[in-house]
């Protein structure tokens, strides 16, 4: 997954202060701006509904409706009891603007929740809510994501949910024997993530499991096609900063679901490791890193040689076709087919997997932790590679140029 983060800055003209500070002194200040009374009737009606949520009423959260709006009033009844199950401690909106003709109104709105006992930071979600104002008071007509907002799971329909030993599996149109299967796999996960990532996390996560490769595209706001084949991806809000997100792993049933126990095995440890490290994933983080780290952490202690882990890019290597440099985050992404995605990825783990052997896993965490830790991507994995293997970036692909040669060739 690919994140974004937004700087930001001031600056404060200096030409003419002088002149502007006498003329304050002379001048009465503007009045402040009245806050818009519609704003806060809005936000009144939003915090009843968030109430209700929170306290299992039904009722409360009905009487945030428009009296006449009877479809909506029954599919918002649906989302209600589909929520039922789901283990919330906040539950919030926040309105960031409302924009009004006559007695409508649209809302822009911040949805932040936290499920209990495993969030340590909020989901933050962009929502759309249309309202009609009756008798001075203010009713939703509309509820809908915002702009680049994905579906949430309760939206599909009713929620399921396990709780393993360490794991939250939330499911929808799966049966109950599948979400337990799944809960005892990202239980087995959970500690092997532990055993081989010395940061502190919070040691569980959690796992939506949505009916099919569609409801999962919904959920990650996507087209289908950019998932197909792909067992399970982590979303979350992305840390760097020594933040704990708030990560979801989101399964594929239909890719998920043809895997043998060790296939999901890897591919929930993977995801998991995600889940670690994300704090320490920065944008200065290589995708061969980030990819290639979860990739080690998922085959170890598995057994799995290199031909096995690296069948595609064996190929190649077999061809004549060693890689000339490791992976490029570009070749991660979907739109080059998958022989190049898989090459990508068995790349990146090749290298981490050398890392582990040659200089120690300890090693291996501490590059992680140290490129993650650098605010821009230039020099970045330089500095790490010279201060925690004592290497350049040349010698280090030399290197692993090699590694995969005779591990594959």
């Amino acid at each position: 997954m690919a994140y974004g983060w937004l700087s930001g800055g001031w600056r404060r003209r200096a030409a003419g202060y002088g002149l502007a500070a006498l003329l304050s002194l002379s001048a009465c200040s503007a009045p402040a701006a009245a806050p818009d009374p519609v704003t806060g009737q809005v936000q009144r009606t939003l915090d009843g509904r968030a109430a209700a949520v929170l306290g299992h009423d039904e009722r409360g959260y009905l009487a945030a409706l428009d009296p006449g709006a009877g479809t909506l009033r029954d599919a918002q009844r649906a989302e209600f009891a589909n929520l039922r199950q789901v283990p919330l401690s906040t539950w919030a909106y926040r309105v960031t603007g409302v924009s009004r003709t006559g007695d409508r109104a649209t809302a822009q709105v911040e949805l932040r929740y936290r499920l209990d006992g495993y969030d340590s930071a909020p989901v933050t979600s962009a929502r759309v809510v249309e309202l009609d104002e009756r008798a001075g008071r203010w009713y939703v007509t509309g509820d809908r994501p915002g702009e680049g907002a994905a579906e949430p799971l309760w939206q599909q329909g009713p929620v399921s949910v396990v709780r393993g030993a360490h794991s939250l599996v939330l499911g929808v149109g799966q049966d109950r024997q599948t979400l337990q299967q799944i809960a005892r796999t990202a239980d087995r996960a959970v500690p092997a993530v532990s055993a081989a990532w010395p940061g502190r996390w919070a040691d569980k996560v959690v796992v939506l499991v949505p009916a099919s490769l569609d409801a999962m595209a919904a959920l990650l706001g996507a087209p289908p096609a950019s998932y197909r084949g792909i067992a399970a991806v982590t979303t979350g809000e992305a840390g760097g900063a020594g933040t704990a997100p708030a990560d979801r792993v989101i399964v594929n049933p239909e890719a998920y679901g043809v895997l043998g126990d060790l296939g999901q095995r890897v591919v929930l440890t993977h995801e998991t490791t995600h889940v670690a490290t994300r704090a320490h994933t920065s944008p200065a983080t290589p995708m061969w890193l980030s990819e290639g780290y979860a990739d080690w952490v998922g085959y170890r202690g598995t057994g799995r040689t290199a031909a096995e882990a690296a069948p595609e890019l064996q190929q190649a290597v077999r061809r004549g076709e060693v890689p000339a440099e490791l992976p490029a985050d570009a070749d991660f992404g979907f739109e080059g087919g998958a022989d190049r995605l898989a090459r990508a990825y068995e790349g990146g783990w090749l290298a981490c997997r050398m890392i582990a052997q040659r200089w120690g896993e300890a090693k291996l965490a501490a590059l992680y932790t140290k490129v993650g830790g650098q605010k821009h991507r230039e020099g970045a994995l330089e500095k790490a590679l010279n201060e925690e293997l004592a290497t350049t970036p040349k010698e280090f692909t030399a290197l692993w140029r090699a590694y995969v040669r005779d591990q594959l060739g």
